[in-house]
């Protein structure tokens, strides 16, 4: 039986983490940005397929590379932003399933089933996003997650000839709580769930 996490770990991770927008001037260990990662991968994926790749852009250059995929809206929070972490989805993820599940031959369920592929991809990825943010959040850092930019230009710009496949960016660093807007409102469970 897994132990229930303590009050101040669920406000860390929850009730009082808040989506950021402006950041404060102070540099994230890179030590931090593997933490992320080890943390992330532990979470489950659909036959431990893990499709996710991440990219942490952190120069100026890669930054500025960066600029011009992204909406109008997003580029001032971005370019502010410490680090952008650009979670993709490799849509040849099959191909380490032989490591990954070794006890079947799961690499044969995927082979020639591009849409098949692609869903799995995009869906486990982003599973594992979330699970990127509240690892992110577990150690410290703030984020802002978003989906305001051209999929197709940023996978040119970073991943053309490959197999990867932009899911969506994350902000990452240390949040100017100052900027906060009052948070939005969120549904009830009545009006959004049911039990049945």
């Amino acid at each position: 039986m897994t132990p229930e996490i303590n009050a101040h770990a669920l406000d860390t991770l929850f009730h009082a983490a808040r989506t950021h927008s402006a950041w404060l001037d102070k540099p994230v260990d890179a030590g931090v940005l593997k933490q992320i990662y080890d943390l992330t991968k532990m979470g489950p994926t659909s036959a431990n397929c893990q499709p996710l790749r991440v990219t942490y852009i952190t120069t100026p250059e890669a930054r500025e590379k960066l600029r011009p995929c992204l909406d109008k809206g997003n580029i001032d929070k971005t370019m502010s932003a410490p680090v952008t972490a650009i979670l993709a989805m490799d849509l040849e993820f099959y191909n380490y399933l032989p490591t990954l599940f070794p006890h079947t031959d799961a690499k044969s369920w995927f082979v020639g089933k591009p849409d098949y592929i692609y869903n799995t991809a995009f869906r486990n990825s982003a599973i594992q996003g979330g699970y990127f943010i509240l690892a992110a959040r577990a150690l410290g850092l703030d984020c802002g997650p978003m989906s305001g930019f051209d999929n197709t230009k940023l996978d040119q710009a970073f991943f053309a000839g490959t197999s990867i496949k932009s899911n969506f960016l994350v902000n990452l660093g240390y949040g100017d709580a100052t900027q906060l807007h009052p948070r939005s409102p969120r549904p009830s469970f009545d009006e959004f769930c049911k039990i049945i």
